[in-house]
């Protein structure tokens, strides 16, 4: 980001977003560790993985021969890149945990704290 930029985006009391809001990491902070040769590295801060049970159910997907979590991701949330609410949901902190076995059911549900649907599917 450029000085005039973040200038401005103080100036108007304005945080610039680390992350946008479709990441996973959305509205974590950004960390600073300063060294002791005084030079500051920035990190991410640990995102802590919410419980399934605060995610309603929209259907289940039973794991198929070949399924990917991006394609699933793709074909029931519009986006690949959201496979990590696929994780979220079904309690997976290791992606591939969730399509090993084929047969599984992989609930797809509705963003953490949206309300609707069900959640006796």
């Amino acid at each position: 980001m450029t000085d005039a930029l973040q200038a401005f985006l103080q100036a108007a009391s304005l945080e610039a977003l680390a992350f946008p809001p479709g990441s996973r990491y959305h509205g974590i902070a950004i960390g600073q560790w300063t060294r002791s040769d005084g030079t500051s590295t920035a990190f991410v801060r640990r995102r802590t993985v919410p419980p399934p049970d605060r995610f309603v159910t929209l259907r289940l997907h039973t794991v198929a021969e070949g399924d990917r979590l991006d394609n699933l991701a793709a074909t029931h949330l519009g986006d690949p890149q959201q496979y990590w609410r696929l994780c979220d949901a079904n309690g997976a902190t290791r992606p591939d945990d969730l399509i090993e076995m084929i047969g599984r059911a992989l609930r797809i549900t509705l963003p953490e704290g949206v309300q609707g649907g069900t959640t006796d599917v």
